[in-house]
């Protein structure tokens, strides 16, 4: 891979051509007054902003530019009528010196650009490696997810989501890392990457957290944790385990249910024992899965009305369409601002499949002991 150093040539931006652009209009405007003041030259120093603005949005060689037209124009005024005078000369001095400045300026704000740049390429990658495209089928469920990013710099951190079609039915998972950055991704990938093993080897939800939070224990400090929410559809029977996680809301014929555990539970890597929640789906249902960025997202100290506004955002269109106007209704709710990352899981059941022998045993999921 070759590396581009930030001199390197490259098509100038839009950016750039806008500030060079908006740097030859204030040129053209003092050049304007002066000529206007009289013979004698009073403003060619304000000739020096030009390099500093254009360095705002170009590199060097659009800034060196700038810098010769201006110090052209100062020769120019400062020399006429008379000769070029002491004073003159100074401000002359001082447009050069500007444009030295102001190079280096552009210099290292276009590699600090470029190096912004490229971390947000390699967040995106990084977070696509952990977080695989869901749907917009899995087994007999539609299923759709999203991840709503805080930082418009980096679209990275540790929510995660996946959905499983396993021989005891599609199996899914949402969790929030505590932390943020690369530590939080790689502690999700862990337990992504265990419960995507552990899922067609246990028949029991149970056992899955008991894997997922041993996984957890190994790999983080005593004040790590990841909160999970793990749901299983077999047959039109729903279940759910909750360790410490928001509860998933069920969307039901206008109504929105929260499915609280039958019993608290803490986070993976506290020893969660958890007791699971059995509910029997109807054609048509849909169940939320979400983070706790969006229970927390908040404006001027109010929480956005997530179950208020659940059914008429989610309830109508594909599940795809229905995270989309989601995500528009709590941007617009937030004006844009975000204080942490959300991740988004949408399914709806259409009706009864025909039933499949299990690769292994199962267990009664009519219980919740």
């Amino acid at each position: 891979m070759k590396l581009r150093l930030p001199g390197d040539y490259r098509p100038m931006s839009s950016e750039a051509r806008a500030g060079l652009g908006a740097a030859f209009v204030l040129l053209a405007l003092i050049s304007a007054i002066e000529i206007a003041d009289g013979r004698e030259p009073h403003y060619i120093g304000l000739l020096a902003a030009a390099p500093f603005l254009v360095a705002t949005f170009a590199a060097w060689r659009e800034v060196l530019i700038v810098g010769g037209v201006a110090t052209a124009l100062g020769v120019a005024f400062g020399s006429y009528p008379h000769g070029l005078t002491m004073p003159s000369a100074v401000q002359i001095g001082a447009i050069m010196a500007a444009t030295a400045i102001a190079a280096v300026a552009g210099t290292v704000r276009a590699g600090q650009a470029e190096r912004l740049v490229e971390l947000s390429r390699l967040a995106s990658v990084a977070q696509a490696a952990v977080l695989r495209p869901l749907g917009p089928r899995v087994g007999p469920l539609a299923v759709a997810g999203r991840y709503i990013s805080a930082s418009v710099a980096a679209d990275i951190g540790g929510d995660l989501y996946e959905a499983l079609d396993t021989p005891y039915g599609v199996r899914m998972i949402i969790g929030d890392v505590r932390g943020k950055g690369l530590d939080a991704v790689r502690l999700a990938s862990i337990v992504l990457g265990s419960y995507r093993h552990v899922a067609y080897e246990r028949a029991d939800l149970r056992a899955i957290v008991a894997d997922l939070d041993r996984a957890v224990a190994r790999s983080v400090g005593d004040e790590d944790f990841v909160t999970a929410a793990l749901v299983e559809e077999r047959g039109g029977t729903l279940t759910i385990v909750n360790c410490g996680h928001p509860p998933p809301l069920l969307l039901r014929r206008g109504e929105v249910i929260p499915l609280e555990p039958p019993a608290s539970a803490p986070p993976l890597g506290f020893m969660p024992v958890v007791r699971p929640r059995v509910e029997r789906l109807e054609p048509g249902d849909r169940l939320l899965l979400f983070t706790d960025g969006l229970a927390e997202a908040r404006r001027d100290g109010e929480f956005f009305p997530t179950a208020e506004r659940a059914w008429r955002l989610l309830g109508h269109g594909t599940v795809g369409d229905g995270l989309a106007s989601l995500e528009s209704a709590l941007l617009e709710w937030v004006h844009g601002r975000l204080d942490d990352d959300i991740a988004l899981v949408l399914m709806e059941y259409a009706g009864a499949q025909p039933a499949t022998a299990a690769a292994g045993p199962s267990w009664e999921v009519g219980t919740d002991t």
